[in-house]
């Protein structure tokens, strides 16, 4: 029996729409704190009851090893022990149990292997990542948390479009720390 399943794009991004500096360094995200009364607080167990109902991740290479650097620094590894599939042509350390590895086709990989076996798939980190699964129409949903800073240059959201994608907002919310969270559903275009 085949399990229903959404493959959701995340990502924490700037005002104008940067997930890193040019030379990949994240570290404007602690800066990146306002306070707005009006905004939801969100509080551990609501955190925690959220992350549960992730049940993998999808990240490029350069997100990973910005997640390794952040686990060696104490941070911690952010994927808990869910499965953590790291897409990447490269040769990198494999530190954790949870994490493999994939360099195939991304449409074969998402709907052969993952949607079969998991019901909600995140893509997590990497501009060209969230942009090919887009461009590809692979994308359910998109979730973009705009940080209350404006960078000017850097790696941008999605990278690699080649026309419009239309969008539906679903949901908006703003916290107290100045973020504003955007979910819109990706309408499916025909094709040809």
């Amino acid at each position: 029996m085949e399990i229903a399943s959404t493959v959701t794009i995340h990502m924490a991004a700037s005002l104008d729409g940067f997930v890193a500096r040019r030379d990949g360094r994240v570290d404007w995200m602690e800066a990146a704190t306002d306070e707005f009364a009006e905004g939801v607080e969100l509080e551990a167990a609501q955190i925690e009851a959220f992350l549960r109902s992730i049940d993998c991740y999808v990240l490029g290479s350069r997100t990973y090893e910005t997640a390794l650097k952040f686990d060696q620094q104490g941070l911690g590894w952010p994927y808990s022990d869910k499965p953590t599939f790291v897409l990447t042509r490269r040769e990198l350390p494999r530190r954790r149990e949870s994490v493999e590895f994939h360099a195939g086709d991304l449409a074969e990989f998402i709907e052969r292997r993952l949607r079969p076996a998991y019901r909600s798939i995140w893509f997590v980190g990497g501009g060209s990542v969230a942009g090919e699964c887009l461009r590809r129409g692979l994308a359910d949903e998109v979730r973009y948390s705009i940080l209350p800073i404006v960078l000017g240059e850097g790696l941008p959201f999605f990278a690699g479009l080649d026309r419009d994608m239309p969008l539906h907002l679903l949901e908006t919310k703003a916290y107290r720390s100045g973020t504003v969270a955007l979910r819109y559903a990706v309408r499916k275009q025909a094709a040809g």
